[in-house]
């Protein structure tokens, strides 16, 4: 009988902020493959490369044989996460990186209603009061955008983004429920191996073999993907959905420091003030102690 460890909320929200900086990383990768090989091709390699290394961690927890509950929602969540992902990369390679992460930020809001109403989760005041203080901080950084003219293309990555982020809602809350039915290993493998099933299906049409220059960043982006799923399938074994999905927020900050690094996608006072607000609505969120009495301990 494996002892019980008790995990505090905050613990529990520091993994996931760190799987999603990972994963944030990952984007800036994935928004250079999408521009020099495609959104399909970047999606299908780095989620093949991904799958190994799922399979290397998985191995080393001792590759526990899923249970029927646990593949079954392996696969549910595979499905949704392989559509929201060419809706995501397809968009992002047609507007900068923080309007797309800004765009997905309905999400968590989506996410908390969902996880009321399909996990019976209680939503503590604190977190809707930090969950709604982040939105007013996208808000604020849209009012900067608006003031740009965006064309047909832009409009359209816009519309993908933002379908994307409505099945990232519901991957949120198939996330907590796949994290109570498997370990984080057993997630990062099943997840990619799945999702790269899915994409196969396509290859006799769309598959290309990529350049050398760019199997460095396809290994890259997808040991990013690995790592973060580990670590967001471990947070979200220890905490609510409703409270770890504030962690999205601080993407942001990645993917605006990202855009202006990589692609030189340059800040404006209205987005840098949003992200003010995004963080310090954040931190508050992470403060939430109503959450504590409510923790699951997970062996």
């Amino acid at each position: 009988m494996t002892a019980s460890r008790t995990v505090t909320p905050a613990l529990a929200f520091a993994v996931a902020a760190a799987g999603i900086g990972l994963f944030s990383i990952m984007d800036a990768f994935m928004k250079s493959l999408v521009l020099a090989i495609g959104v399909y091709n970047a999606l299908l390699w780095r989620t093949l490369i991904s799958a190994g290394l799922g399979a290397a961690v998985w191995r080393v927890g001792g590759a526990p044989r899923p249970s029927a509950r646990g593949f079954r929602l392996h696969v549910l969540r595979a499905c949704v996460t392989a559509v929201m992902a060419v809706l995501f990369f397809w968009g992002l390679a047609r507007v900068p990186m923080a309007q797309a992460i800004t765009l997905t930020y309905v999400a968590p809001i989506l996410a908390l209603l969902l996880g009321a109403v399909v996990l019976k989760e209680r939503v503590g005041l604190q977190v809707a009061i930090g969950s709604a203080a982040a939105l007013g901080g996208v808000l604020v950084v849209l009012a900067g955008q608006s003031q740009m003219r965006l064309g047909e293309e832009a409009l359209a990555g816009s519309v993908a983004v933002i379908a994307s982020a409505v099945l990232y809602a519901v991957n949120l809350i198939v996330a907590r429920l796949q994290s109570q039915a498997a370990g984080p290993g057993e997630i990062a493998f099943f997840q990619s191996g799945i999702i790269g099933l899915i994409l196969l299906c396509a290859a006799p049409w769309l598959a290309i073999w990529p350049d050398a220059g760019e199997w460095p960043k396809l290994a890259i982006g997808a040991a990013l993907a690995t790592a973060s799923l580990f670590l967001l399938g471990w947070a979200y074994a220890h905490g609510e959905t409703g409270y770890l999905a504030t962690t999205e927020y601080t993407s942001f900050l990645y993917a605006a420091l990202l855009g202006y690094a990589v692609f030189g996608e340059r800040l404006s006072l209205w987005t840098i003030a949003g992200a003010g607000v995004i963080v310090a609505a954040c931190l508050y969120a992470a403060r939430s102690r109503d959450i504590a009495a409510q923790m699951q301990v997970v062996p």
